[in-house]
């Protein structure tokens, strides 16, 4: 099938507001594809490649060229380009990189060229991601959503779902199952208020834990063969020698769990985040022979045990299991209560230790691996600023038309301001037909260039998880999942928080 069908499938798709409408479009997609195009298209179409990451931002792609008037593509050759392009290395290659680009740009159609733009650069927003995958997936074999669902976070990647349910009916659903030394979709938490919303909403009675500001890490042990997976599947089992010890001196022999990584100061508090993302995203340690920031992981579910899979069976039961195998200095430190003031008073403790908040857990719900069950609830302080917009992206997808992505700065007291990031989460429809008004008038340029500039006059007030040291922005720092509450109407630029308030919550954050 030619790439511009799956363009104009992803343009109709960000035209639809409504999920039935989408899945009824992807699922008739998926009918006309074969196989191999249905893993890359569901990939594509869910906002990834497949072979993840190939080398190209949006620096390069800036300057694409005049487009083809035919279209040509086909999904198989631009998947095959994008092989290519990630397998180069060496001298030359990114002369090599922008030849290839180049050549692939140039021979797509203006509606191909703008598919690949967003989707090399992690902006294809159309509103078909994984769960609306799965469900079309289903829709198109006509298989139960659950079936299709539970084999995706089984194999941990539902693009090979689709490829072999598409290829060899339903009865391939049969085939995904969980396997020591393949990693699964980790399950993820939904959020809560405080503590007394989480106890409200399971029941009265749950299990607390520390939320740990790690690394999150899925184990998997059979026999001597360890492998330690991030959150998005990557194996780092060589960056984490401390790691593979600790699981190594379990007395099991198949084992898969839940864990976090953590870098911790000598006296055990936490240190800040960007240090642990360091060590486990860097190989230049281990090949080096030392390993100066030290990890320590926290072992906090697990889904098998030599031979027998915990995922269906209730928390209550896979903790049983945890506390007989892990020992506790290596287990997440926990509370199960029915009183709401000895959950505040933990959460209180927790903070004071250092740490970023609790996840609350049913202690009957299943593992729901890949989902953002309603059995976890994560409970974290909310912190705010109140910033300046220094500038605007242009909207995609649904968000055409709108200006949408905006860029945050704190004021400096010796003059201007420090950007600290971007966000266009938290907009309502109603928030983005003002702000494109509001902007238009704001412009301190052009405003038929993706990036807008704008006077800095309109402060907004943005709710952040907390900050992270970055190379990016000059004030060094960087805010983590950034979202807006409001625009200030009420206060000038002169009144917004100075980069001087954001480093002394990074240091405040740093000491505790």
């Amino acid at each position: 099938m030619l790439l511009d069908d799956v363009a104009g499938a992803s343009a109709e798709i960000a035209q639809t507001s409504a999920r039935g409408a989408k899945v009824t479009r992807l699922a008739a997609l998926l009918r006309q594809l074969g196989p191999d195009e249905a893993a890359v298209t569901a990939s594509w179409l869910s906002g990834e490649l497949p072979q993840r990451q190939i080398g190209v931002g949006w620096a390069a792609l800036r300057n694409i060229g005049s487009p083809s008037p035919a279209a040509t593509l086909t999904i198989l050759g631009v998947n095959a380009a994008f092989s290519e392009i990630k397998a180069l290395a060496g001298p030359g290659s990114q002369a090599r990189r922008r030849d290839l680009l180049a050549t692939l740009f140039g021979a797509a159609t203006a509606r191909e060229q703008e598919f690949l733009r967003r989707l090399l650069g992690g902006d294809l927003r159309q509103g078909a991601l994984v769960g609306v995958m799965a469900d079309a997936v289903a829709r198109a074999v006509e298989v139960p959503l659950a079936a299709v669902r539970r084999a995706a976070m089984l194999r941990g990647d539902l693009a090979a779902v689709a490829a072999a349910v598409l290829h060899d009916g339903p009865g391939a659903l049969d085939a995904f199952r969980l396997e020591v030394g393949r990693p699964v979709s980790p399950m993820l938490a939904q959020t809560a208020t405080s503590t007394d919303d989480a106890l409200t909403r399971l029941g009265g009675h749950a299990g607390f834990e520390w939320k740990l500001d790690g690394a999150r890490i899925q184990i998997h042990r059979d026999g001597d063969e360890i492998g330690l997976f991030t959150r998005t599947l990557d194996d780092v089992t060589l960056r984490l020698p401390e790691v593979v010890e600790m699981v190594r001196a379990l007395p099991v022999a198949n084992l898969v769990a839940d864990a976090e990584a953590i870098a911790l100061r000598p006296d055990g508090r936490p240190q800040p985040f960007a240090v642990t993302a360091s060590r486990v995203g860097s190989r230049r340690d281990i090949a080096s022979g030392r390993t100066t920031t030290p990890i320590t992981p926290f072992v906090f579910d697990v889904l098998h045990v030599d031979g027998v899979d915990l995922l269906d069976e209730p928390t209550s039961h896979r903790l049983s299991v945890l506390d007989g195998i892990v020992p506790e200095a290596n287990r997440v430190r926990r509370l199960i209560t029915a009183d709401p003031g000895a959950a505040r008073q933990f959460l209180a403790d927790t903070l004071r230790q250092g740490h970023e908040g609790l996840v609350a857990k049913s202690l009957d719900a299943p593992y729901e691996a890949g989902r953002r069950g309603a059995g976890w609830l994560k409970i974290k302080p909310v912190h705010t600023l109140d910033l300046v917009v220094l500038a605007v992206e242009w909207g995609s997808g649904r968000r055409k038309g709108w200006l949408s992505n905006i860029h945050l700065g704190a004021r400096d007291p010796a003059g201007g301001f420090v950007m600290l990031g971007k966000t266009f989460k938290g907009m309502t429809d109603e928030m983005l037909t003002w702000q494109t008004k509001r902007f238009t008038e704001l412009a301190a340029g052009p405003t038929d260039q993706w990036v807008v500039p704008l006077r800095p006059e309109q402060v907004v007030e943005v709710a952040f998880d907390g900050l992270q040291n970055s190379t990016r922005y000059p004030g060094g720092l960087a805010l983590r999942f950034a979202r807006v509450l409001r625009y200030r109407d009420d206060k000038t630029a002169a009144d917004a928080d100075t980069i001087d308030t954001v480093k002394a919550l990074a240091a405040e954050a740093g000491e505790r």
